[in-house]
C-alpha cells in the first residue's frame, strides 16, 4: 500500500508489477505466436478443430484481410451475434488487427434488443450465427436490417458468408494490413459491451487495447498460467469474462483456449476437461453448482486430476460452494474475481497463496495498477475499515464511456476518475474486500439494513439447501420483509417456512430471518449467469398478493 494512504481508511493501491502490455490486442497474438508456434492455441470441442499458434496467427490474418476487403475502417463497428465457438475467437483478433471495433452482443436478444444495439453502435458489418435452439438469427437479422441505416453488410457463420468473406480477404495483401496494424495504439477503443441495466436500455461500455488485453493478461498472471495451460472456458464470450479474462489472458500467456460448446452444458464442460486435460476452469457460480451436482449423480465418470486453478466470478460466490470445488473438483488454487463491464473487468482477485477464509469470504484485493476505494454513497467521503459503502475504482481499466453517451459517462465515473460500481462493499484492515449486496438490493426491515448476501451465505450452510437467493418485498408493518427462494438439493425433503425459521432462531439476528419461502428449480437469469433480482421481487411481490400473509 502507498505510504501516504491512511491504513484504517477503505484505499488501497495496486502493486506496480508485472508491468501492464504496452501493445494492441493483435500485436499480442502475433508475438505470442512467435513464441509459441507450435503450442495449441485453440480447440473447439463441438467442431472437432483445432489450431496451433501459427495456424491460429494465420487465420486472424486473414479474416483481418477480409474484413479490410469488405470496407472496414478504422473506429468502424464490427458486430459478433453468436454463441460460442471459434470463429468468434477468430473475428475478436481479426477486428483488432484491423483496427475495428468488436460489438459484443448477446445471443439472447430478441428483435427489440438487437435492432437498437445495432443502431446505437453505427454497426457497419455483422457476423452471426444462423440459429440456435432459441433463436433463429437469420429471421431476426432480416427483421431488424431495415431499421438499422449503418448497417451493410451481415455474415452467418458457417455459410458460404464466411466462406466469401474470408476469400475476398487474399486479395488484399499482407502489407496493406500490416500498415493498418502500425498506425493503431493501445489507446484505441476496441471493444463495445452492452450491459445488461435493469432499466431503460443498455450501455454500450467502450474498451480500449490497453483496457482489456491489461485486465486479460493481469487476471491469468495472478492465477499463475504458462504456455503449459489449458482453459476450459464455458462462459460467453460475449461478455468480459470470456472474452477478456479468457481468451485475452490465455492468448497473452501461450496458453490454449478450450471451447467446451456454443452454451453451457455442465456434463460437456467435464467432457471437455477430462478429454483437454485442462488446469483452469471458469465459471460463475451457479455453473459450478451446476458442475457439482452431475459430479454427485455420476460418481467416478470424470477424471478432473489435471484442474488446478480457474476463476469464479461475474456473481457472489457461496462460501459452501467454493470449498465444494476446492475440494471435490481439486481447484485447490481456483480464485475468486470481482469487477464490472466498465472496469474491464476485474478491480480484486484473490491470490493462489491466500488463505481458506480468504478465498472463500472475500474477493479478494486489489488488483495490480488498479486504485479502490470504499466510500459514504451519501457523502462520498472514504469510510474507514470494516465500515460497508459503495465500492469505487480508479486506474488503466476504467472504460473510455459509453459510446455516444457522455451524459450517462458522467454519471457513472467522477471528474477525478473513479468508477462508482454501484456495490456495496467492506474493506478488512488487510485490505480485502467482500462485496454485501448492491446498493439498490439492500433491505430495510424496520430500520435496520439487511444485506440479503449476508443471509443467502448463512442459509446456504442448511443440508438441504442447494442454491439460495433473498430478495426484499413490501410490507406494511416494518417496510420490508425477507423472501427466500430456495432450491433444494436432489432428494432433499421437503422445506417450509417453519422449517426455515427454526433453522435460522438463535443464529440469525431476528430481522435477518426470512418472513416467506418460495421453493423453486431455478432462478431468472441473464446469459452471463447472473440472478435477476429485480425480475425476483417483481414475481415475489405477485406470489404473495395484496395481503402479503401468505408464503409462497
Amino acid at each position: 500500500m502507498s505510504e501516504d494512504l491512511d491504513p484504517q481508511l477503505s484505499h488501497r493501491i495496486g502493486e506496480s508489477e508485472p508491468p501492464l502490455p504496452d501493445r494492441t490486442v493483435g500485436a499480442d497474438l502475433a508475438r505470442t505466436a512467435r513464441m509459441f508456434p507450435g503450442n495449441e492455441a485453440l480447440v473447439d470441442c463441438a467442431g472437432g478443430r483445432r489450431w496451433t499458434y501459427a495456424a491460429f496467427d494465420a487465420a486472424v490474418d486473414d479474416l483481418a484481410r477480409g474484413l479490410l476487403a469488405a470496407g472496414t475502417g478504422v473506429g468502424d463497428r464490427v458486430g459478433i451475434w453468436a454463441p460460442n465457438c471459434a470463429e468468434w475467437v477468430l473475428l475478436q483478433y481479426a477486428a483488432a488487427r484491423a483496427g475495428a471495433i468488436l460489438v459484443n452482443l448477446n445471443p439472447a436478444y430478441r428483435e427489440h434488443e438487437i435492432g437498437y444495439a445495432l443502431r446505437q453502435s453505427g454497426t457497419r458489418l455483422l457476423v452471426a450465427a444462423t440459429r440456435t435452439r432459441h433463436s433463429d438469427y437469420v429471421a431476426l437479422v432480416r427483421a431488424v436490417r431495415a431499421d438499422c441505416p449503418a448497417l451493410e453488410r451481415v455474415v452467418h457463420i458457417g455459410t458460404s458468408d464466411w466462406d466469401a468473406l474470408v476469400e475476398e480477404g487474399r486479395a488484399v495483401p499482407l502489407e496493406r494490413l500490416r500498415e493498418r496494424e502500425a498506425g493503431l495504439t493501445p489507446e484505441d477503443p476496441a471493444n463495445i459491451q452492452y450491459t445488461s441495466g435493469t432499466t431503460g436500455f443498455p450501455k454500450g461500455a467502450t474498451l480500449s487495447h490497453r483496457n482489456i488485453l491489461g485486465n486479460g493478461f493481469q487476471v491469468a498472471e495472478v492465477q499463475g498460467w504458462t504456455e503449459a495451460d489449458r482453459v476450459c472456458l464455458p462462459v460467453p464470450f460475449y461478455h468480459c469474462f470470456g472474452m477478456v479474462m479468457g481468451n485475452l489472458g490465455a492468448v497473452a500467456h501461450g496458453s490454449c483456449i478450450v471451447v467446451p460448446g456454443p452454451l453451457f452444458d455442465p456434463a460437456e464442460t467435464l467432457d471437455a476437461v477430462q478429454a483437454e486435460r485442462c488446469t483452469v476452469l471458469y465459471g460463475v457460480p451457479t455453473m459450478f453448482i451446476a458442475e457439482l451436482a452431475q459430479l454427485e449423480a455420476a460418481p467416478g465418470r470424470w477424471d478432473l486430476s489435471s484442474l488446478r486453478t480457474g476463476a469464479m466470478a461475474g456473481s457472489p460466490c457461496p462460501v459452501e460452494v467454493m470449498k465444494r470445488v476446492m475440494g471435490e473438483m481439486g481447484m485447490t488454487e481456483v480464485t475468486i474475481a470481482y469487477g464490472m463491464t466498465e472496469t474491464s473487468p476485474v478491480s480484486t482477485q484473490t491470490r493462489r497463496t491466500d488463505s481458506l477464509e480468504h478465498r472463500v469470504a472475500t474477493v479478494g484485493r486489489v488488483h495490480p495498477h488498479v486504485e479502490i476505494k470504499v466510500v459514504d454513497p451519501r457523502t462520498g467521503a472514504t469510510a474507514p475499515t470494516g465500515t460497508p459503502g459503495e465500492l469505487c475504482t480508479r486506474g488503466y481499466s476504467v472504460m473510455l464511456g459509453y459510446w455516444d453517451d457522455p451524459e450517462r459517462t458522467a454519471e457513472a465515473v467522477d471528474p477525478d476518475g473513479w468508477m462508482h460500481t454501484g456495490d456495496l462493499a467492506e474493506m478488512a484492515d488487510d485490505g480485502y474486500v467482500s462485496i454485501v449486496g448492491r446498493i439498490k438490493d439492500m433491505v430495510i426491515r424496520g430500520g435496520e439494513n439487511v444485506y440479503p448476501r449476508e443471509v443467502e451465505e448463512f442459509l446456504y450452510a442448511h443440508p438441504d439447501i442447494e442454491d439460495v437467493q433473498v430478495v426484499g418485498v413490501p410490507d406494511a408493518h416494518y417496510g420490508e420483509e425477507l423472501m427466500a427462494w430456495v432450491k433444494l438439493r436432489p432428494g432433499a425433503s421437503e422445506l417450509t417456512i417453519d422449517q426455515l425459521r427454526e433453522f435460522c432462531t438463535g443464529r440469525l439476528a431476528h430481522y435477518k430471518v426470512p418472513r416467506y419461502l418460495h421453493l423453486v428449480d431455478g432462478f431468472p437469469m441473464t446469459v452471463t449467469g447472473k440472478i435477476r433480482k429485480v425480475e425476483m421481487r417483481e414475481r415475489s411481490i405477485e406470489l404473495l398478493g395484496p395481503t402479503d400473509e401468505q408464503a409462497g
